[in-house]
């Protein structure tokens, strides 16, 4: 048998023009950094391959330098297919910069993509996108006018509207894991995540390409328990055993027991959070965790929730999970986002969001760059920056209960909590909430169309979406409605009753959410089938003085 174990020099000189390149990992969890970095060195030594076609459904990059970034060069990349583009800049102004083909897709569905290229299915058919920049007759999920192919159709069905992506082969899998024995079975009991790996290599292998698969060791042949392997050595090609150095478990963290599941931290005890607009966000947000739901939590702001929870001893009533596979634990932020302490399981990406896009998820908190007064939110792009959808589309879309969290405003902004109030410092310079968005990544309309439960939470205050648009519902203590809200937005929301929000927030200590969880245990999918009774915490959102706040009055908050 030929052996399997190559240099990763060796290994990426096997990469031919315009080849179709997939790339597996999540910010740097599962992300093959030997791999990639020894394509950087083949291109600027020969100026080859040329002309590739780069696929990835997270980022695979810390923001500056290291993972796609690295192959973001001129005459290298042809075109990039790819969900969260956030962490590869370099990657993000080349499409930006119209100097090669771009598309921006949902996360879930290039994971889903891989799959159903690995069966020869024509594409995949769902629903996610529709209403979005992804629909055709928006962007079709196309970055720049150099980019002509659709890979996104409208289709009817049954009298409903779909959305067909087209399937792609893959010439090249890049992939990574722990262990490989001689015959290139892979184990990854040292990773933080199982990702598409598998079902990328799949597709590879029958489109008759190349598996490369970079490990931390070699093991010998037999030895590794049939249970453990998560790609199989039919589907592997070539083995690159990598130094340390580019074999992190996340960009973050060179190694935690805790991240692959080898050990159990006690996370009650970790420090809290400061007081800050990150935290009174999160705390708001808090107030929304149903008892026994099951949650996601996105990156930035959002990351914040799981950390709140934590600190209100409120994680074992909840099951926290991530888009990257995650069930379970306690989620992690940065660049460890997409890992966890704690997991109770660890599913492959694409099954993830099956369970996601089949409206699995009780609630989830998400981000938000940009709010208009129909409930549009944009993530994706704004400005010059192209951050991309990752997978807001698939959970957004699909998720019965949504909370969008962040800060009122960008650019400069301050805040800071006096007596149990919200004291502004001073504005930011760009306002959240605009006119118009300047890309659609959650349809406000079509998400009121289907009855989702939906609130915009800032750390000054909360807009819950009606019908009609953007209600103001309520303002934090020490705001003025006209002075602090609407006169730093680009449209007048509907406004009735306005309370204060709940006091407990804008306390240095904790808020008692765990004392205050007393009814019994249930997912929302409990609930609606209990004559529609929700579980989630009921939010007081109003002090002792029960004060209603109307903006024509401007009362002061001395109550």
């Amino acid at each position: 048998m030929e052996n399997k174990v190559k240099t990763a020099d060796e290994a990426v000189a096997l990469i031919r023009n315009g080849d179709v390149v997939s790339c597996s990992g999540f910010v740097g969890t599962g992300t093959p950094e030997e791999l990639i970095a020894a394509l950087e060195r083949r291109f600027v030594s020969t100026e080859g391959p040329r002309d590739l076609t780069l696929v990835f459904a997270a980022a695979c990059g810390d923001g500056k330098e290291r993972g796609l970034n690295r192959i973001a060069r001129n005459g290298l990349i042809r075109r990039a297919i790819g969900g969260h583009w956030s962490l590869v800049p370099k990657l993000a102004k080349l499409a930006m910069d119209n100097q090669i083909e771009a598309y921006n897709l949902p996360l879930g569905t290039i994971s889903h993509l891989y799959r159903d290229s690995a069966a020869h299915k024509a594409g995949t058919l769902t629903k996610v996108g529709l209403g979005t920049f992804v629909d055709p007759r928006q962007d079709g999920g196309k970055i720049n006018s150099r980019t002509k192919e659709d890979l996104v159709y409208l289709m009817q069905i049954g009298g409903d509207e779909w959305l067909f992506y087209k399937a792609f082969k893959i010439d090249v899998a890049l992939i990574r894991g722990t262990t490989a024995d001689p015959e290139g079975n892979i184990t990854m009991e040292r990773e933080a995540l199982l990702l598409d790996a598998q079902a990328a290599a799949m597709a590879a292998r029958n489109s008759n390409g190349l598996v490369i698969a970079q490990v931390e060791r070699i093991a010998s042949s037999g030895s590794l328990d049939a249970r453990t392997v998560v790609v199989p050595g039919m589907l592997v090609d070539y083995v690159v055993v990598a130094p340390g150095a580019t074999h992190w478990q996340t960009y973050a963290t060179d190694y935690s027991p805790a991240y692959s599941g080898e050990i159990r931290v006690p996370i009650d005890a970790m420090p809290a959070l400061p007081l800050n607009e990150r935290k009174l966000i999160a705390r708001r947000c808090a107030f929304e965790l149903p008892r026994g739901g099951v949650i996601n939590l996105g990156i930035g702001m959002p990351e914040s929730v799981a950390a709140v929870a934590a600190e209100e001893h409120i994680l074992h009533d909840l099951t926290l999970t991530a888009e990257s596979g995650v069930i379970g634990g306690l989620l992690q932020g940065g660049l460890d986002f997409g890992a966890g302490i704690n997991a109770q399981a660890l599913l492959h990406q694409n099954q993830q969001i099956d369970f996601y896009d089949g409206g699995g998820l009780d609630l989830a908190c998400l981000g938000m760059a940009q709010v208009d007064g129909a409930g549009n939110v944009n993530v994706s792009r704004f400005g010059s920056h192209l951050a991309g959808a990752g997978g807001f589309i698939n959970i957004s879309q699909n998720t019965r209960q949504l909370v969008f969290a962040g800060t009122f405003a960008a650019d400069g902004g301050a805040s800071c909590v006096e007596g149990g109030e919200l004291q502004i410092v001073a504005e930011g310079q760009t306002s959240k909430f605009v006119k118009a968005v300047e890309q659609i990544t959650f349809n406000g309309p079509l998400a009121a169309a289907r009855g989702q439960s939906v609130l915009y939470v800032t750390e000054r205050c909360v807009f819950k979406l009606q019908p009609e648009g953007l209600q103001l519902i309520e303002v934090a203590p020490g705001i003025d409605i006209e002075r602090d809200v609407l006169a730093h937005m680009a449209f007048r929301p509907i406004i009735g009753d306005v309370v204060r929000m709940d006091p407990r927030i804008y306390q240095s200590k904790p808020m008692g959410l765990a004392t205050m969880r007393q009814d019994p245990p249930q997912s929302n999918h409990c609930a609606q089938a209990n004559d529609e009774k929700s579980s989630v915490l009921k939010f007081e959102a109003k002090p002792n003085s029960h004060e209603v706040l109307r903006p024509s009055a401007r009362p002061p908050i001395n109550s």
